[in-house]
Order: structure tokens, then C-alpha cells, then sequence
């Protein structure tokens, strides 16, 4: 039976678990969030000891030289012993600002940090209250702005969601965890056009991406598609019209999922010329994988395609 190793604390890892299930015997205050292996946020580091391929999967090459693996998604053969990112990933103390309901089940919220935050808009962060609580979340805001801006999916009894969308938490301290993942802009693109595609929440990355090319002064066309399961879940409709209205190289393209398949079919009529394109898709992990799969049947490059896949928790 293998033996994992923690700041010191041990316990064995019993059959068929996780490395994530074993911390959390040790130190219920791990940070973690979906369990999939999607989000990062229960990142660690194997200082003793082989962890598994598919738990470094998505993760830079430089950090899976240097042990970074995801204990969710973690099933050893072995003995490990693990250390905590300390310093090593930004932490961030953040008063809660704002929370403005933009629809019946997303809700906008913003946060001021009390030291600089360094990010790229489109990446994600982990947000962990004072009770060791996390989720993970997508930035909204670019860098330069005052505040940072999150779009949370409320889920019904939902933990931390119920907890955010409130108006009793503005005021209150969180910590911001990150920034992780590489669904962002890149000034130096010579793609013809951006595709963003995005589902739910998914808009949050795209519409900061969308927004850092154009002040970049990005030179080619910028299609946004928004999946939503009606119009009233299109949260941003109005700011989304203004900026394509203000901005010609921007179109933004509403999608009510009616029926299935109707974001494909859109997507394949916008005669996009797929090799030469930068695609971002981020939403569920079903969107993102069948989308993947289909835009590089297509003729998409995949080392051209950035995704990050959103999990809902249920608490």
C-alpha cells in the first residue's frame, strides 16, 4: 500500500484513490476544486517519488520537469511525498468590491486586491475564502483595470456560489490563488482571425481576450460566439453589441442552443479559414472536447487552439 508524505504527515493511500482524497485525510484545508484534473487548482509538487502521466497533463513542460502534478487525477503505484506551492504561485488578499446579478444565474463580481496582481486577461484564478473553501474562476477584467472582474455561475446550493451572489459578502476578504492557464491573447499573433467560442460562463476569458487584442491593436477579424440556453442567459448582449458596434473587426455572435448541435452549425457557416485561425474555447469539458475534435477535422492547427474546460460543482 502506498505511503503519501505532507508537510511532515503521513497516511496510506487506500485502493483505487486519489492523491487529492489522501491530502485531504491529512489537511482538510487543501486547496482543490473540481476533481477532474481541469482546473489546477489543487496543483502540487512530488519532491519523492513517480507520479502518473495523466496527472501532468495540461501543464507546462517546465513544470513537469520540475514535479508539478495534479493529486485529483492522481493514482500512484508508489510512495510519494508532496510539498505545497508556497510562494511559488501568487496569493492575493482581496476586499469583494461589487456583486451585480447579470442574469438569473451569473453573477458579476469584483475584487480589489491590496498589492498589484499580475495576470493576462482570459486567465483563471482560484478563489478561497476564509474557511479553506475554493473554486476556480476565469478572469473577465484586463490587467490594467482597477478592479477584478469574475462571472460566477450560481449553482443551486451551491457553497461558494450561493455565498458570492449574495449582496451580504461585499466588504468581506478572499485570497486569490494564480493566475494559472494559457487562454490568453498574444500580441505577437500573426493568425487572421481570432474565433472565441465559449459556453455559460465560458464568456468571462473570451470577453477580456476579445477585449486586450483589440486595445492591442490587433489587425485581423475577431469572432466571438456565445452559447446560451436562451436569450436572456446572453448576460453581456448589451456590452458585447456596443464594443462589435465601436469596434469593425469584432463580430459577436449570439447562439440560443435550441437545439442540438446548433452551435456547430453556426460555427462551421462563419467560413472561417480554420488553418490560419487562433481558436480560445472554453465551457464544458464536453463543449471543448467535441469542438476540438471537430474544428481540427476542419483543417484547425492544434497547437493553435487554446481551451480551458469549465466543471460545475453541485455544493
Amino acid at each position: 500500500m502506498a505511503q503519501i508524505v505532507y508537510e511532515g504527515r503521513q497516511t496510506d493511500l487506500l485502493p483505487g484513490e486519489t492523491v487529492l482524497d489522501a491530502l485531504l485525510r491529512i489537511d482538510p484545508s487543501v486547496p482543490y476544486s473540481c476533481r477532474a484534473g481541469l482546473c489546477q487548482s489543487c496543483l502540487m509538487k512530488a519532491t519523492r517519488g513517480e507520479v502518473t502521466s495523466k496527472s501532468q497533463v495540461g501543464l507546462k513542460a517546465s513544470w513537469v520537469s520540475q514535479g508539478y502534478f495534479l493529486p485529483c487525477v492522481c493514482v500512484p503505484d508508489g510512495d510519494l511525498e508532496i510539498a505545497g506551492l508556497g510562494n511559488e504561485i501568487e496569493s492575493t488578499s482581496c476586499r469583494i468590491e461589487s456583486v451585480e446579478r447579470l442574469c438569473e444565474d451569473v453573477a458579476r463580481v469584483r475584487l480589489r486586491p491590496d498589492k498589484p496582481f499580475h495576470y493576462r486577461a482570459g486567465q483563471y484564478v482560484s478563489l478561497v475564502r476564509e474557511d479553506g473553501l475554493s473554486r476556480s474562476y476565469s478572469i473577465a477584467s484586463l490587467p490594467d483595470e482597477r478592479l477584478i472582474e469574475l462571472h460566477v455561475g450560481i449553482v443551486s446550493n451551491g457553497q461558494m456560489s450561493s455565498w458570492l451572489s449574495s449582496g451580504e459578502v461585499v466588504g468581506q476578504t478572499v485570497s486569490l490563488r494564480g493566475p494559472l492557464g494559457e487562454c490568453f491573447y498574444l500580441p505577437e499573433d500573426n493568425a487572421s482571425t481570432l474565433v472565441l467560442i465559449g459556453s455559460g460562463t465560458g464568456l468571462a476569458p473570451l470577453y477580456g481576450i476579445a477585449r486586450d487584442a483589440l486595445r492591442s491593436g490587433y489587425p485581423g477579424q475577431i469572432a466571438l460566439y456565445h452559447a446560451a440556453k436562451s436569450t436572456e442567459h446572453h448576460y453581456l448582449h448589451d456590452d458585447l453589441s456596443q464594443l462589435s458596434s465601436e469596434s469593425p473587426s469584432l463580430r459577436y455572435l449570439p447562439v440560443t442552443e435550441q437545439a442540438e448541435g446548433e452551435l456547430l452549425r453556426r460555427i462551421m457557416g462563419g467560413e472561417h479559414a480554420w488553418p490560419e485561425s487562433r481558436i480560445y474555447l472554453c465551457g464544458s469539458p464536453t463543449m471543448v472536447n467535441q469542438l476540438r475534435k471537430k474544428l481540427y477535422l476542419l483543417g484547425a492547427d492544434l497547437n493553435r487552439i487554446h481551451a480551458d474546460a469549465f466543471v460545475t460543482r453541485a455544493k
